[in-house]
């Protein structure tokens, strides 16, 4: 396994990996691996040649400067995990390497950008946007692998690909969740134990809800979430929509969409975390 810090030095070895045919993934992550990301790195060397995973903490997709200062760095420990789980080549730059100079490029989403994250996280698309492309530009794969935990972020990035034209596949990737249910975050490691116990609801009222959903109306799956979630004294709600899984756009009853998603931000004590669940998906309902 290769530790490269530049895009000149990443190049180099990539345009080595070319000239033998070799077909190239990407695993872009913000570092502080855990099970979650190492899914992804398995399925990036099942299906490619070569995987490369990027760590970088990506300071332009930070709305709150608290939030970044608190995002932790193991670069150490990432290593050696990725080498562990046959990554290819780690991409570890740093923020003068991915940005010599301010990207004062603006992305516009149009309706994908303005519901559920977009109106809490201003600033946040167009940041992921700017590194996601930069790493793009930079690796040139042939696939890249995001989490279906950060719902809206794929559909963002699969929009960002079809506006700049770029070749490559976005393979989304099943959530991965800790014994109780809880969705794998690096933002997990922040919680308090009292908190931590908590935050497995969020999860089990989302599976109980799409348990009631094949029999009851969408509007009160949506109640049974949101007041359940109120009743917590640890959490904060911060947006719970059922949306069409394409456009993001809130579903008001089951027929509205054939793929229904209900995505879901709380703050778990100060520490924000999202999830999702789908109800619905080619038409039918999820047992």
């Amino acid at each position: 396994m290769y530790i490269v810090n530049t895009i000149a030095e990443l190049k180099e070895k990539l345009n080595e990996c070319r000239s033998r045919h070799e077909s190239i993934g990407l695993v872009p992550t913000m570092g502080d691996l855990h099970a979650g990301h190492v899914s992804l790195v398995k399925r990036c060397v099942a299906e490619n040649d070569v995987c490369v995973v990027s760590d970088f903490v990506n300071p332009t997709q930070f709305n709150d400067k608290n939030d970044l200062a608190a995002y932790p760095h193991k670069p150490e420990s990432d290593a050696a995990l990725l080498e562990k789980n046959g990554c290819t080549i780690v991409f570890m730059p740093s923020v003068e390497e991915m940005y010599p100079e301010p990207d004062t490029r603006e992305f516009h989403f149009g309706a994908l950008e303005q519901v559920m994250e977009g109106p809490y996280r201003p600033g946040h698309f167009n940041g992921v946007a700017q590194i996601v492309s930069k790493l793009f530009y930079a690796v040139e794969p042939d696939r890249a692998y995001f989490g279906e935990k950060d719902f809206q972020q794929i559909a963002i990035v699969r929009n960002m690909v079809a506006q700049l034209g770029l070749k490559l596949q976005i393979v989304s990737c099943p959530i991965i969740r800790e014994a109780d249910g809880l969705a794998m975050s690096s933002r997990n490691a922040r919680l308090s134990a009292e908190e931590r116990k908590t935050a497995a609801h969020i999860s089990k009222y989302l599976f109980e809800s799409r348990d009631m959903a094949s029999s009851c109306p969408l509007s009160a799956v949506r109640e049974y979430v949101i007041d359940h979630i109120n009743t917590e004294p640890l959490f904060r709600l911060d947006y719970y929509d059922i949306v069409d899984g394409i456009s993001l756009q809130p579903v008001q009853n089951w027929e509205d969409s054939p793929y229904a998603v209900g995505c879901i931000a709380v703050y778990c004590g100060n520490v924000r975390l999202i999830d999702n669940v789908v109800y619905k998906i080619d038409g039918k309902m999820v047992k």
